[in-house]
């Protein structure tokens, strides 16, 4: 137990000081302008526990008319003092907080922009949304207000008990046994929301998940009529989230009877023993008023500094999820000494290949040895999982292979730098993929400097100028989520658009007209036809028309190539391919 404490001891260390030095450091001015007015809230707190003394003497008791107007005035100037400064300090540390706030997600939006594929393969996209959002905000929560909480209140409380002490002493030291008995419950309160809060984070993503997955298959949850199922597990999360959310919110509400029966013991034992002192002359009255302003006025900063450890464990919980995705190191890097890629004839040769997704996995691609002609069509076939789209996804290194060697134009991509490999290289899929912007836009994603002549040329060899001149605002229509107001194939001729600006050398096709009608396929082909025209093409299609047209045809099965040649060879030579052939005819 002790080991684990230690080791839970250092684990909170090192993560403050990795809080400070990435995202406090910088702001250390508004800090300490915050710790100023902090400073000015305490005085003028404190103030107005003191002036009580000379005015309950001199105004009630010795009735004394010269102060009359004096004291109210330095009391509404205490009060005053204390609004602005709390103003200032609050508004100060808001702003601090929303800037740590963007940093954070900044951080971890860039991090994961750049990390590995394979790394966002193995994580729910609604985990990382919860990740930027609920445990960001209690990163934040431990960064400004924590840290406000802890100046303001602190400062406040010690200028309150030295009030108190210069009242009277003994009264002074009964008080402040209020404070350790309310720290050693925050403690124990502590550990319970730290388990609490990783609970709730973990239903906040499960949440964000669900909700991603239900806006995406929303018209599939139509279809089979599932709404009552799909409420029914909203309802479920919700409920889950809820538990946990109440949990936290019931364990911070706890300290307010512990404080409420401290305070009102407290209060029982000063009246009680100060009733004594009072009887043997040792404490006026103004002295045992202005003391219990102070004690009561002390009443709130003990009790947000009790909470203060709860708010802390919440945002180290959620640091303790947040920095390992912002610290995450990617595999796919550049190395020492990478070279550009130089393009002459971009022949691609896979030599001896072996790749698996993961170490402890099979081998997804066994042995694998291909040879793409530059300039040329070459098509992929086989079954489903045979291992055609790994093979394509290793071209551009979105994973590393584990044996062998990927080479374009006799240069090895892992001794290329990322920039310059995928310069050269567009991909087309069946799963189109556009953004939530202008027509114009998501053409121009290919390229930032393209002219507006450039996006129009390539939107008319791709014959999307056809739908989009139709379409209200032209180029500048927003075509929704993913261009949920265009149809398969004008997404489709939109992202044959984008590759052709793009310029590249070597085109990878994943069954880029499947599931279209004839029409528009025919469509499609023309358009991919000028996007080909003498550049390195891979294709994996499962239409009769883009393999007559490929140079070479591989057939993969199992991870391995089995044979290979134009369509007529591989009717003559391999059962598997008629029989491939064959379903395609039936079909």
């Amino acid at each position: 137990y002790f080991n684990y404490h230690k080791k839970y001891i250092m684990i909170k260390k090192e993560i403050y000081k990795r809080l400070y030095k990435d995202y406090s450091k910088k702001y250390l001015d508004k800090i300490i302008l915050s710790a100023f007015f902090s400073i000015l809230v305490a005085g003028s707190t404190s103030s107005i526990a003191w002036l009580l003394d000379p005015a309950i003497k001199k105004l009630f008791i010795e009735k004394d008319q010269t102060l009359i107007i004096f004291i109210p005035l330095m009391i509404i100037l205490a009060f005053t003092i204390k609004g602005l400064s709390l103003y200032f300090a609050k508004a100060t540390m808001i702003g601090l907080g929303e800037e740590i706030k963007k940093k954070l997600q900044f951080d971890m939006i860039d991090t994961l922009i750049g990390t590995d594929t394979q790394i966002i393969d193995k994580k729910h996209s609604g985990k990382f949304i919860s990740n930027l959002t609920y445990d960001v905000t209690h990163i934040t929560n431990l960064l400004s207000n924590a840290i406000l909480t802890l100046f303001k209140d602190s400062l406040t409380l010690i200028g309150l008990l030295a009030v108190m002490f210069l009242q009277n002493w003994q009264l002074a030291l009964i008080s402040i046994i209020m404070i350790p008995l309310a720290s050693i419950s925050a403690k124990t309160l502590g550990k319970r929301i730290n388990k609490v809060a990783t609970e709730a984070q973990e239903k906040s993503g499960f949440l964000t998940t669900y909700l991603v997955e239900l806006f995406k298959n929303h018209k599939l949850i139509k279809i089979f009529q599932k709404e009552k199922y799909e409420k029914d597990r909203a309802n479920k999360h919700l409920t889950q989230l809820k538990e946990k959310n109440q949990k936290i919110q019931t364990v911070f509400v706890r300290m307010s009877p512990i404080m409420e029966t401290l305070t009102g013991i407290m209060i029982a034992v000063l009246i009680f023993y100060s009733g004594k002192l009072m009887a043997k002359g040792e404490v006026d009255i103004n002295n045992f008023f202005s003391f219990l302003a102070a004690m009561m006025l002390a009443y709130q900063p003990v009790r947000a500094l009790s909470t203060l450890n709860m708010v802390l464990n919440q945002g180290l919980s959620a640091a303790s999820r947040i920095l390992p995705i912002i610290d995450q190191k990617n595999n796919i890097n550049d190395s020492v000494s990478a070279s550009i890629l130089n393009i002459s004839k971009a022949n691609i040769n896979f030599q001896n290949l072996n790749f698996s997704y993961e170490i402890d996995e099979s081998e997804t691609l066994k042995s694998i040895n291909l040879e793409f002609e530059g300039g040329k069509m070459t098509s992929l076939v086989g079954h489903s999982g045979s291992g055609k789209s790994t093979i394509m996804n290793l071209i551009p290194r979105f994973y590393n292979i584990q044996s062998g060697e990927i080479l374009i134009d006799d240069q090895s991509i892992n001794k290329l730098t990322i920039k310059s490999l995928r310069m050269q290289i567009s991909m087309v899929s069946q799963e189109t993929t556009l953004f939530d912007d202008t027509i114009k836009n998501n053409i121009k994603y290919a390229r930032e400097d393209a002219t507006d002549d450039e996006i129009y040329h390539v939107a008319k060899l791709s014959f999307s100028e056809e739908f989009i001149r139709n379409l209200p605002n032209k180029y500048e229509t927003l075509i929704g989520e993913n261009g949920v107001r265009l149809s398969g194939g004008e997404k489709q001729r939109l992202s044959i658009a984008r590759a052709m600006l793009k310029k590249s050398s070597v085109i990878l096709l994943d069954e880029a007209t499947s599931s279209l009608d004839s029409e528009t396929e025919t469509k499609i082909q023309e358009a991919l036809n000028i996007l080909t025209k003498n550049k390195t093409t891979i294709v994996i299609a499962h239409r009769l028309s883009t393999i007559f047209n490929s140079n070479n045809i591989y057939l993969i099965n199992s991870g391995k190539v089995i044979e290979n040649g134009k369509h007529e060879d591989l009717m003559n030579k391999s059962e598997l391919y008629r029989s491939f052939y064959e379903k395609q005819i039936q079909k």
